[in-house]
């Protein structure tokens, strides 16, 4: 009698315990990938609710008071709290903003906020004084001093130089063949 070749009882018993430790550590790792999704989800959230505080904050148009501020709402089907922090900084007429945010369905974790945006707000601001490099045609003035960058450094020229390099290009003395915009200095080493 021939004897049949095949698995023991005990080898298919081992076989199914690994397959079923491989299987449990499976479904834990997508189990954990799944949370980690949700939270960056939330955390998105946190950060966008924060980002607009901020900026209906800004363009109310008037400095915030010094200060905290609470406040919840719904956003994303979620409900959450965010709170708001205005302190003064060194410079004058310029404050720095906090805005914090954490989901509302929680417990208030003062530590432990989901998101933190930090901004800045001012009326500080100089009115822009609009200046050009180039004069206009027929204008004889020039800036006091431009820097250009040399190979051994910077070298600056003055008002003086650059009119002199004008003067070059007008006359037809320029080194480049091609005719040179008058307004723009050229720099030859």
């Amino acid at each position: 009698m021939r004897r049949q070749r095949g698995f023991t009882l005990v080898e298919v018993l081992v076989a199914l315990v690994i397959v079923a430790l491989g299987m449990a550590a499976l479904m834990e790792t997508m189990g954990s990938a799944a949370d980690t999704a949700t939270w960056l989800r939330d955390r998105s959230f946190a950060q966008w609710i924060a980002f607009n505080r901020l900026t209906l904050t800004r363009l109310n148009g008037q400095l915030p008071a010094t200060g905290q501020t609470d406040g919840e709402l719904d956003f994303a089907n979620r409900h959450w709290r965010w709170r708001q922090v205005v302190t003064t900084l060194d410079f004058p007429g310029v404050v720095r903003i906090d805005v914090m945010v954490q989901p509302g369905d929680t417990p208030l974790d003062e530590k432990h906020w989901m998101a933190t945006v930090t901004g800045a707000m001012g009326d500080a601001v100089y009115p822009p004084q609009p200046q050009s490099l180039y004069p206009e045609p027929g204008q004889t003035s020039a800036p006091a001093a431009v820097a250009v960058p040399a190979a051994s450094g910077s070298q600056s020229l003055d008002a003086a130089s650059l009119s002199a390099t004008d003067d070059l290009m007008d006359s037809g003395s320029s080194q480049d063949s091609s005719p040179a915009p008058s307004s723009l200095p050229t720099v030859t080493e």
